[in-house]
């Protein structure tokens, strides 16, 4: 049927339906299902790829497939994973960019190039950008990749569907290929809450109460974990069957087959097993409180509130075997504390109520760190098996148990108060009365002083008057002296300075005559150039006056004029000589003085006459 602007349908024949143009723009194609085929026949089963730019009507039993769709337009970081979906031949045309290598540098060079590939259904292959891609009716569009960018500690878990090997890919931009999907990596539950929660494993260390808001993990990524400073994590790989520290701060990135060694730690007052999870070990300095109950050899049972410091002996850059000890002790608190609490008890079991409360703080550090071979006590107690070491212990608090004991002991030291006080009320008397006598005592050899001090002064007050009245009888005589030796230099000094006046106003008097005549001598130069400037200038226009009148005069003879005046006389004697006959003569009396210069002119003057 071939197309028409317009259309009378005849009387055998009926409207089914108005089919409406389908226009594709050069980024846009369809799929037509059922394809009329040249001979006009529907195609059952079969598809028609169409391509823009261009416009079409559906033939009838013809439909799209998912309508109009736009071209897969993909950037560098992009691609499309297909999977054929019949056999046929992939001769997908693309346009290479291949870099010479050649010693001429010739650039880059593109090139066109048909490759053939025996695609087989099910197969899958993924299809790189940049490029603007039309899938043929063969093909079907599985996913569209995108390039996952990762920075230097960051990575994801990457599974291979055909092998079912798991790998993680750190630190670059990464794009799944066909056969690759990202891998799940699932943890315990207490280690998601640990690393999702927001509570600082360092700065938050005691404070267990305060809950943290869990943030969902994503477990495509590869999990990380930051070590804090002066901290250690043990991460166990369970394929290779192996261990590895690492210690802060450092960044610990988990591989697909590794997990973190949580450490479940003792906590509270008195110590309880299995209160604190972590995941790091800090290796202290720090501390750590126990409450703890005891029994003298009276019976006296006692609760003491203990404080231990303790670190870990670990060098710097530590070795493999120091480090896999940090963590052989699953609970190093609760063992610690077990093994001090056991010292301690056997201590004071051997001895009295009174020794311990006198005592106490040598027999528990006695106990707790043990004896050298000097007899001294050590400084610290170590942990072989973990290096833990433990530097000092604080008694924080001792309380009896039973009740009738803390009575007692409470009367005993109400009453030790009371003795105490009464003895230093007795020295304070005591040391008042003492005092008060020596103030005396001080007081009345003060006051001696003081009288031989005044008789001192006032010995010193009658020399002192003695004396000014000396010096004011000397002083009117000498002040009058002084007063006339001033006089006079004064006169002197007027008489000085009025002579140094005269002689300067006769210097300026002089100064001002040199320069009235310099001035004068100055001025009259002046004239005196002034005066030959003039006269200058008065010759040179004279002169030129008497050039141009000159050249005027020339002008107005003309040089034809004047040539001929110069050439009369000589040709005048050219003709006399030639009328008399000679051809050149010089006549002289003797006496007279040749002018040879112009008896030579004459004579070559006449060269020019004879030529004419």
């Amino acid at each position: 049927m071939a197309d028409r602007e317009a259309h009378i349908p005849s009387v055998a024949e009926e409207v089914v339906g108005v089919v409406n143009v389908t226009t594709l723009s050069s980024r846009q194609y369809c799929v037509i299902l059922d394809p009329v085929g040249p001979d006009g026949k529907p195609q059952l089963g079969q598809k028609r790829v169409m391509k823009g730019e261009r416009s079409f009507f559906l033939q009838p039993g013809e439909c799209l497939e998912r309508g109009i769709q736009d071209i897969y337009v993909l950037s560098e970081e992009e691609g499309l994973v297909l999977r054929a979906v019949e056999a046929f031949n992939d001769t997908e045309e693309r346009e290479e960019e291949e870099e010479a290598e050649e010693e001429e540098l010739q650039g880059r060079a593109k090139r066109s190039r048909r490759s053939g590939v025996l695609r087989r259904p099910g197969d899958r292959w993924m299809l790189r950008g940049p490029i603007e891609y039309v899938p043929p009716v063969a093909v079907e569009v599985m996913l569209r990749r995108q390039a996952i960018p990762l920075d230097e500690n960051e990575g994801i878990y990457v599974r291979d569907i055909k092998t079912g090997k798991v790998r993680a890919v750190i630190g670059h931009t990464y794009m799944l290929t066909q056969d690759e999907e990202l891998w799940q990596k699932e943890l315990p539950a207490n280690v998601e809450a640990l690393l999702s929660s927001p509570l600082d494993p360092l700065a938050d260390r005691s404070d267990r109460t305060r809950a943290g808001v869990d943030r969902p993990r994503d477990k495509t990524k590869v999990v990380s974990y930051r070590v804090p400073h002066n901290a250690a994590v043990q991460v166990y790989d369970y394929r290779e069957k192996k261990a590895r520290v690492v210690f802060g701060p450092e960044m610990v990135m988990l591989g697909p087959d590794e997990q973190f060694t949580v450490l479940s730690l003792s906590g509270d007052k008195p110590k309880r097993a299995n209160v604190i999870k972590a995941v790091c070990l800090l290796l202290g300095p720090d501390f750590f409180t126990d409450i703890i109950t005891i029994e003298t050899a009276d019976h006296a049972r006692l609760q003491l509130q203990l404080s231990y410091n303790w670190h870990f002996d670990v060098k710097s850059p530590a070795d493999p075997s120091d480090a896999a000890a940090l963590f052989s002790v699953p609970d190093f608190v609760g063992d610690a504390c077990k093994a001090v609490a056991s010292r301690v008890r056997g201590a004071v079991a051997s001895v009295q109520f009174d020794d311990f409360h006198k005592n106490s703080n040598r027999i528990i550090c006695s106990a707790v760190f043990g004896f050298d071979e000097k007899m001294a006590v050590r400084p610290s107690l170590r942990f072989n098996q973990n290096n833990l070491i433990i530097s000092s212990v604080d008694i924080q608090s001792v309380e009896p148990v039973d009740q009738r004991t803390r009575d007692a002991l409470q009367k005993s030291v109400q009453l030790a108060i009371e003795i105490t006080t009464n003895s230093q009320e007795a020295a304070a008397r005591h040391e008042a009365e003492r005092l008060e006598q020596e103030a005396r005592g001080k007081l009345e050899r003060q006051r001696i002083t003081d009288q031989a001090e005044a008789e001192r002064a006032r010995k010193e007050l009658l020399e002192l008057e003695a004396l000014s009245a000396a010096v004011e009888s000397t002083g009117a005589a000498k002040a009058e002296a002084q007063s006339r030796a001033e006089a006079a230099r004064i006169q002197g000094e007027a008489a000085v300075n009025e002579a140094k006046l005269k002689a300067e106003a006769q210097r300026i008097e002089a100064e001002a005559e040199l320069q009235r005549l310099s001035k004068a001598r100055e001025e009259e130069l002046v004239y005196k150039k002034k005066i030959d400037h003039l006269e200058v200038e008065k010759q040179e226009r004279l002169a030129q006056i008497e050039s141009q009148r000159f050249s005027q005069l020339v002008e107005s003879l003309g040089s034809d004029t004047l040539k001929e005046m110069a050439r009369a006389g000589p040709e005048l004697q050219v003709k006399m000589l030639q009328a008399l006959g000679l051809k050149s003569t010089l006549i002289t009396d003797g006496s007279s003085p040749i002018n040879l210069f112009t008896t030579a002119n004459g004579l070559l003057g006449a060269l020019p006459g004879q030529g004419q």
